[in-house]
């Protein structure tokens, strides 16, 4: 009998073992797909560039994170907001991917993540004086976190809005009471690259959206979100989605009109980005007229409340 328990035993610990040894941090627990370490540390896992995955605390992802969404000379209200929103966004993810390899990637696919050697080489002789920046605007919301009807959100942001942010149902599908349209005019004055305009060949048009060519480019039925930008357009009797126009072509958003001028496409987009959640710009907007990150936080995503790990 002892020795069957002792060969039942090797089975079950062996395999602990195993997984123990090849992964960096020991687990004591999970709670809604969220793992913590010994030390309580919510640890995250990335998938670098160099398809391998790295293991770290979420307090020291959200300083690669922050540095690589925003620039380091917003607002310290704005940074704030962003690093709530890059912290919310993650665990969003490490609950959803729970039963996969990794949490997030360190591309626009997820959020931006450069290493400690990645910013030393951005900023050079300024990484001193930019990381501590980043630091205080993280360590001043450690641990905080947005919800809805007490779960974590999908915390969506973006760089500018063309004056409005955009309904999430148009963009991801999901109709999310706190990812609604709302104002945000104020983009404009941040950047001097809020109307933008891209010029390619007609056959490159062509080729890009897998259309035969023609020389007349007929535009018609243009339908429009809430928020004025592209739903739907018919491109020469083949209907697409404003959302696949934007990836086809590369365009900064999907607020865009399509002009042709002899062999040539010129397409004029407004704002840049998805539109959904956060606009960046918008909220260092905010943070200039005195509002807080809180309060920038509950303006993008209304009905909100805010969590502490």
């Amino acid at each position: 009998m002892k020795k069957i328990l002792v060969v039942l035993m090797s089975i079950v610990l062996v395999p602990f073992s195993i997984t123990n040894f090849f992964y960096d941090y020991k687990i004591n627990k999970v709670v809604s797909g969220i793992i913590t370490n010994k030390e309580k540390e919510t640890i995250i896992r990335i998938l670098r560039s160099n398809n391998t995955v790295e293991n770290l605390p979420i307090e020291e992802y959200l300083i690669g994170v922050v540095s690589s969404e925003v620039p380091v000379s917003f607002e310290k209200e704005a940074i704030k907001a962003q690093a709530v929103a890059a912290r919310t966004y993650a665990l969003k993810q490490m609950e959803n991917r729970k039963n996969e390899s990794y949490d997030v990637t360190d591309t626009t696919s997820s959020q931006v993540y450069k290493s400690e050697e990645e910013l030393k080489n951005t900023w050079k002789d300024q990484y001193e004086e930019n990381i501590k920046i980043i630091k205080e605007a993280i360590n001043e919301t450690k641990g905080q976190y947005l919800t809805y009807d007490d779960k974590i959100i999908y915390a969506f942001f973006f760089s500018t809005s063309n004056g409005k942010t955009e309904d999430n149902k148009d963009v991801f599908g999901q109709d999310l009471p706190y990812l609604k349209v709302v104002d945000s005019s104020f983009d404009e004055s941040e950047t001097s690259n809020f109307i933008t305009t891209k010029t390619i060949s007609l056959s490159e048009f062509y080729q890009k959206l897998g259309l035969e060519y023609n020389d007349n480019l007929s535009i018609t039925d243009k339908q429009l979100t809430s928020s004025n930008r592209v739903k739907s357009i018919n491109i020469n009797g083949k209907i697409f989605k404003g959302t696949d126009v934007r990836s086809k072509l590369s365009l900064r958003s999907t607020d865009f009109t399509i002009e042709k001028k002899d062999n040539n496409v010129i397409i004029t987009t407004k704002g840049f980005g998805h539109g959904v959640g956060m606009s960046q710009y918008g909220a260092n907007a905010l943070a200039k007229q005195n509002k807080n990150y809180e309060e920038i936080l509950k303006y993008y995503y209304q009905g909100t409340n805010l969590q502490k790990l």
